[in-house]
């Protein structure tokens, strides 16, 4: 049987590097934000029903994220018609994403709004990564065009790291590269049975 991990942590917790380390040790990672990225890319199945839903989100093909939030920002009512086009587009491709990785000991499911969405109750184990809020605040603040209210918004939609972590299965603490990759590397083990190299 294959363990469904799921990863996730707020913005600046060190996710992406966190997911990078399970791929580089041959673990196989489905990532949400980069499935939606997928959809909306050229010939993506999501552009022709989103630019039937918001047409000035079409453009050179694909769909504009920043004209959808423009869009959403002026009706809010947008959101949920858009999420029942999306959500279940993005549930076929980690459907696919698992079948194919049906013979591995363990998969890797990245998504940042894992509690939030109810992820948890399919999953069989959940990894949230943690940082300090300063460290957080600073990593953050340094990704081009953040301001303190846009990272203020985003912490709004996102469930308390405390509560979190109370919620997971296993925590990392990324404090170091060198520390977070031997974290992995020994959930890895625990929850395979052996050691990264042999997965």
């Amino acid at each position: 049987m294959t363990i469904k991990l799921g990863l996730t942590g707020s913005i600046g917790m060190g996710k992406s590097t966190t997911a990078a380390m399970f791929r580089a040790m041959g673990i196989p990672v489905w990532d949400a934000d980069e499935t939606v990225h997928r959809l909306y890319a050229g010939g993506g199945t999501a552009v022709a029903p989103v630019a039937a839903l918001i047409p000035d989100a079409l453009q050179g093909g694909m769909i504009n994220r920043d004209a959808l939030k423009r869009a959403i920002a002026a009706d809010a009512t947008l959101l949920d018609r858009l999420e029942k086009i999306v959500h279940p587009l993005v549930a076929q491709d980690r459907a696919a994403f698992l079948a194919r990785h049906a013979d591995q000991p363990l998969v890797v499911l990245d998504i940042p709004l894992l509690f939030e969405t109810g992820a948890d109750a399919w999953l069989d184990a959940v990894l949230v990564v943690t940082t300090d809020p300063e460290t957080q605040a600073a990593r953050v603040m340094a990704r081009p065009g953040m301001t303190d209210a846009a990272f203020a918004q985003i912490l709004a939609r996102q469930m308390p790291d405390p509560e979190k972590r109370a919620r997971a299965d296993h925590v990392i603490a990324t404090k170091t590269l060198e520390q977070t990759r031997a974290d992995v590397t020994k959930l890895i083990a625990t929850l395979t049975g052996k050691g990264a190299d042999d997965a």
